[in-house]
């Protein structure tokens, strides 16, 4: 395993703390971190509501980096209650795709950490809509 992911799991890792935040909403059960091109690490959690108003931590980690002013991702790493596998639900992998639909398809993402398992956007997501 490369250093970047040890970095990015430790950091996603720091902001992973369940709680409630009211009776209607919990946050901290999934965290994220995301690479951004230049180098630079984000982290996000997910938030849940008894509504649809809630956010994935991917998505979450995805718009810190955009509110920082970048917006090419490198990797995405989650970290869900099954201990680091898994890959982004269809909502986040939309966002990623329409963020960058010339070179989604490169975006490196952490299937299991443990396993050191990584799989691109692209071979996860291999006939998108935006592709034609």
């Amino acid at each position: 395993m490369d250093a970047v992911w040890v970095k990015m799991y430790e950091a996603a890792k720091a902001v992973l703390a369940p709680r409630t935040i009211s009776e209607y909403v919990t946050a901290g059960d999934v965290s994220a971190a995301v690479l951004s091109k230049s180098g630079r690490i984000y982290t996000g959690v997910c938030i849940d509501t008894c509504s649809t108003l809630g956010i994935c931590a991917e998505r979450n980690a995805v718009f810190n980096m955009i509110t920082n002013g970048e917006h090419e991702i490198a990797r995405v790493l989650c970290i869900p209650p099954n201990d680091g596998k898994g890959a982004p639900c269809g909502a986040c992998r939309e966002l990623m795709v329409q963020l960058m639909p010339q070179s989604y398809k490169d975006i490196e993402i952490m299937l299991d950490y443990s396993a050191d398992k990584v799989i691109t956007l692209g071979e996860l997501t291999p006939e998108w809509w935006i592709d034609y």
